[in-house]
């Protein structure tokens, strides 16, 4: 599958996991309780303000999706791309912002949307923020991620962004449980080198989001160890020199990226490969639990095994949260109602649905959130 330089410029938008959140993404402080008017300054400087609760939202990226399904603030977003990177996601009503080729965003059809706000993630291509924005459409463009907090503190934006407050709460909870548990099950592990192909010859080095996550996973990067920058080519011969114990790669190439060149190495010769999703370790999202999950599964399974019991009860705990505020929310709803006895549709249903099981796929495998 052929990646082009393109893909990598985009999703080097969407970077590392360890730095400390930038000025901008501090500004975007975490709020126990969603309250309107609100005011935040977005990842481009710009001061975006929402007067009051929003009923329509657009979901520009795939990751701005994932962050708004997992919360349950779906109900409020009637746009989302729907296409191999969203696959996921349980979108019936939403409606593709997308063109024909499944990547781009479709500006006239987010302005037909009537977005109350449009929420982006970093890798959003600038000129279409500001398209919109010249539309006169309320924008809010995430700043980048660069470590685990960013994200959770960029959940926490997109519950105040689409008034779920509550949910973006719990979900942030989960995600640092379930990370927890699994940085501590490979704590005293040896972490194997792994070489990481991202297709023709890429890997992700320093300063990657990809970096962070097989750091958490408990393997030690080959790109970071070659003294990558970002994400670049890395020779064959270095590869095998450095002679790595795991290949790991997404699902969505047809076949193994891996070359025949690199079978002498000790991950050739064992057979030792590492299949993630590759949507969940790309997309900056709550979703990223799961693929450190099958690293950790995969490269340590006498340690995995010993926190798969916490792990799997404390999704069960997750899940029975979800159904319950689901459950509540639309008890609510049904209550809501107006002079003429009528229920508003527009107050129903803001409960925290389970979007934990699920696949991924989206062209361009370091680029699947574009």
């Amino acid at each position: 599958m052929i990646r082009t330089i393109a893909c990598l410029v985009a999703v080097s938008l969407v970077v590392v996991l360890l730095a400390p959140a930038g000025a901008a993404a501090a500004d975007a402080s975490v709020q126990d309780e969603c309250e309107y008017p609100l005011e935040l300054t977005d990842g481009t400087g710009e001061t975006v303000t929402i007067e009051e609760s929003p009923e329509r939202v657009v979901t520009v990226m795939p990751s701005d999706a994932q962050k708004a399904f997992e919360i349950g603030a779906d109900d409020r977003v009637v746009g989302a791309p729907d296409g191999p990177a969203t696959q996921y996601l349980d979108l019936d009503d939403q409606e593709d912002v997308t063109e024909a080729d499944g990547f781009t965003v479709d500006a006239e059809t987010v302005v037909g949307l009537e977005p109350d706000v449009v929420v982006a993630a970093s890798a959003a291509d600038p000129e279409l923020i500001d398209q919109l924005r010249d539309l006169d459409l309320t924008v809010y463009q995430f700043p980048l991620e660069e470590s685990v907090d960013d994200v959770v503190e960029n959940l926490h934006t997109m519950g105040q962004l689409t008034d779920e407050c509550d949910g973006a709460a719990t979900t942030a909870d989960w995600m640092d449980e379930r990370l927890t548990l699994l940085e501590e099950a490979v704590a005293d592990e040896e972490p194997p080198l792994t070489y990481y192909e991202m297709g023709d010859g890429f890997t992700a080095g320093e300063g990657t989001f990809q970096h962070e996550l097989l750091t958490i996973a408990g393997v030690e990067n080959l790109g970071a160890e070659a003294g990558i920058e970002g994400w670049d080519i890395v020779s064959e011969e270095t590869v095998v020199d450095m002679d790595p114990e795991w290949f790991l790669y997404g699902d969505d190439f047809p076949e193994s990226p891996i070359p025949e060149s690199l079978e002498e190495t000790t991950a050739g010769q064992e057979g030792n490969e590492i299949v993630v999703n590759a949507n969940f370790f790309s997309q900056p999202g709550p979703l990223v639990t799961y693929a450190i999950e099958e690293i950790v599964e995969e490269v340590h399974p006498e340690a995995y095994d010993g926190v798969a019991d916490e792990i799997e009860a404390l999704d069960a705990e997750y899940e029975a949260a979800d159904e319950d505020d689901a459950d509540d929310d639309a008890d609510a709803g049904e209550t809501e109602e107006t002079d003429d006895g009528e229920g508003d549709d527009s107050l129903t249903g803001f409960g925290v649905p389970v979007a934990v099981g699920a696949l991924l796929a989206l062209a361009g495998w370091f680029g699947r959130d574009r």
